[in-house]
């Protein structure tokens, strides 16, 4: 679509970091709104959320290396795994880890914290995946409906590896919509949730991001996916296929606690 935004000669804004600041903007900062109605320390779940950022990040490349190794094999790869985003649940799996180390740090209980930031992950989630689409990674497999798009920018091929002039199914704009529409799911569940039942957003947000990345894995068609199971399942389907009996057992046990 459009992988750069602007072009200064050598210097280049890539359109995907841009949609990238503006999502963990806009998720801080409605982060901080939900903390400040439960009681909890705004500016802590603040810094909870920069580094669950950083260690996504960092998860998300660590995948997609171990998805598909090539990267370490060349300089150019090693470039393009800068420039890549990464494949989401390892994120997800980094940032958790991120945030159980700086939660210990600050002296607060996981589960709270995890309930004010999941709605946030939701909706930087909805604007990372339309920086996808313009970058022109994360691309679907052949179309023939009326909706599918053609990818026509070098630089998307240069970039991801896109195919340019081939209809394919707009997966980025699947999953924004997606997202989107999960961030006001587990805003409502916020605002509704139960005294004392901790962790039933965080559960409700693996149940329904993990039944929705298993279906739309069928609908992807960039490069090696990383598969598992006798090659029946690609590796985030196989996340996915943990993450909601997790999520169905978080929302089961936040219910049982509920006061």
């Amino acid at each position: 679509m459009h992988p750069i935004l602007v072009e200064l000669g050598p210097l280049q804004l890539p359109t995907y970091g841009v949609m990238l600041l503006i999502g963990i903007g806009l998720g801080l900062f409605t982060a901080h709104r939900r903390a400040a109605r439960s009681g909890l320390d705004g500016n802590h779940v603040v810094d909870t959320g920069l580094w669950v950022v950083l260690g996504g990040l960092a998860g998300g490349k660590v995948l997609l290396v171990i998805t598909d190794p090539s990267y370490l094999t060349s300089l150019q790869g090693l470039w393009s795994l800068l420039r890549a985003g990464g494949v989401f649940y390892g994120g997800l799996i980094g940032a958790v880890v991120a945030a159980v180390i700086v939660l210990r740090r600050h002296r607060m209980a996981f589960l709270p914290v995890a309930d004010v930031l999941a709605p946030s992950v939701a909706l930087g989630h909805f604007f990372g995946r339309l920086g996808c689409f313009s970058a022109g990674c994360c691309y679907g497999d052949a179309c023939e409906r009326p909706w599918a798009v053609v990818f026509t920018d070098p630089h998307a091929a240069e970039i991801s590896g896109t195919p340019l002039g081939v209809p394919l199914h707009p997966v980025q704009l699947y999953e924004a919509a997606f997202n989107l529409l999960n961030f006001f799911v587990l805003s409502w569940v916020f605002a509704h949730r139960p005294r004392g039942a901790e962790g039933i957003v965080l559960g409700t947000y693996l149940i329904t991001y993990g039944a929705a990345r298993f279906i739309l894995e069928f609908f992807r068609g960039d490069a090696d996916r990383g598969f598992v199971l006798w090659q029946a399942l690609s590796t985030s389907q196989a996340i996915a296929a943990v993450a909601i009996p997790a999520g169905l057992a978080l929302v089961t046990l936040a219910w049982r606690r509920r006061k």
